[in-house]
């Protein structure tokens, strides 16, 4: 069960450097910086933002440590649904971030594939 754990864990680093990195290689677009530098965001929705790239930070450490296997299915099932729709929602047509959000996708579609079988398997115990 473990070694599902650590591979939860480790897809969830992989999805938070792909976003990160599709956030840094976005910016080398052209008039990107100007354009974020005239976006006059209300801090409600910087807040939602925050809130939205959380989860992934915090599945990096929950994914291993939590102790009830129902819980960790339904914690990184819900956070990759979250998130999936987060990345999806949230993107542009740049090549550069389709294929970053499709990495990270199917990152996810792996997380929630490990949680399951992580569930099956508590249960044949």
């Amino acid at each position: 069960m473990n070694d599902i754990k650590i591979k939860l864990s480790l897809l969830w680093i992989v999805v938070m450097l792909n976003m990160v990195f599709a956030d840094i290689v976005g910016l080398l677009n052209a008039g990107t910086i100007e354009e974020m530098m005239n976006m006059n965001l209300p801090q409600s929705m910087l807040l939602v933002f925050s809130f939205l790239l959380e989860i992934p930070i915090v599945m990096i450490f929950l994914s291993y440590t939590l102790q009830s296997i129902k819980i960790n299915y339904y914690a990184n099932t819900t956070a990759a649904i979250i998130t999936m729709i987060w990345i999806i929602a949230g993107g542009n047509t740049s090549l550069s971030y389709i294929f970053f959000a499709s990495v990270e996708v199917l990152c996810m579609l792996l997380i929630i594939m490990y949680a399951r079988k992580l569930s099956t398997m508590s249960k044949k115990i």
